[in-house]
């Protein structure tokens, strides 16, 4: 009887599994390596970012060259038959009702005489020829002799008188010429024989 209680008491000392927990533990034993969770792998490290490398500064935009001003065009200036370099100058000599065009000479002084108008003059009676009058200030002079004065010349007598003849004849005076009438028909009725007023225009 003896040694049947001891063998059954034997083989349950032999059988954990039958026995309930080991004294000091708190469950059922578990062979290393069969643990409830496998240690994790550590992450492996971040490589950090890149640095960013900087925008590259934006180049200022070069400033604009401003548009240079148009240069306004040249009124073009109206033609004028008188010019006073060299060309030819041409004026009207208005006697009472009758008008004349005359033509002054290439000079200094009909320049001058041309720069005086317009003029309202009355002209004095001479000698049955021509008719004269002394002008507000002197002229140029370049005296010659004529030989022969024609109706319809124009001179200039020292160097401020203007004369303007009305008949053909011969003389031995000296003048400076300041140009004559294109067409002097009918200048003798036209000035008289007495004073005539004249205006001289450009």
């Amino acid at each position: 009887m003896l040694l049947f209680v001891w063998v059954c008491s034997g083989a349950a000392a032999c059988n954990p599994d039958e026995s309930g927990p080991l004294p000091g533990g708190s469950g059922t034993v578990q062979n290393p390596g069969t643990g409830s969770d496998e240690p994790q792998t550590p992450d492996e490290p971040q490589t950090p970012d890149e640095p960013q490398t900087p925008d590259e500064p934006q180049t200022p935009d070069e400033p604009q060259t401003p548009d240079e001003p148009q240069t306004p065009d040249e009124p073009e200036q109206p033609e004028d038959e008188n010019d006073q370099n060299g060309q030819t100058m041409k004026i009207n000599v208005t006697i009472g009702s009758r008008r004349y065009v005359a033509t002054l000479e290439d000079n200094a002084a009909a320049r001058a005489f041309f720069a005086l108008l317009p003029l309202e003059i009355d002209m004095t009676e001479l000698n049955g020829n021509e008719k004269y009058c002394d002008l507000p200030q002197s002229l140029p002079t370049a005296t010659f002799r004529p030989g022969t004065i024609r109706t319809g010349d124009l001179l200039l007598w020292g160097s401020s008188t203007v004369v303007l003849f009305y008949e053909t004849f011969s003389s031995s005076y000296s003048y400076t010429r300041l140009g004559r009438l294109d067409d002097p028909s009918e200048l003798a009725a036209a000035v008289g024989g007495g004073s005539a007023r004249v205006t001289f225009a450009r």
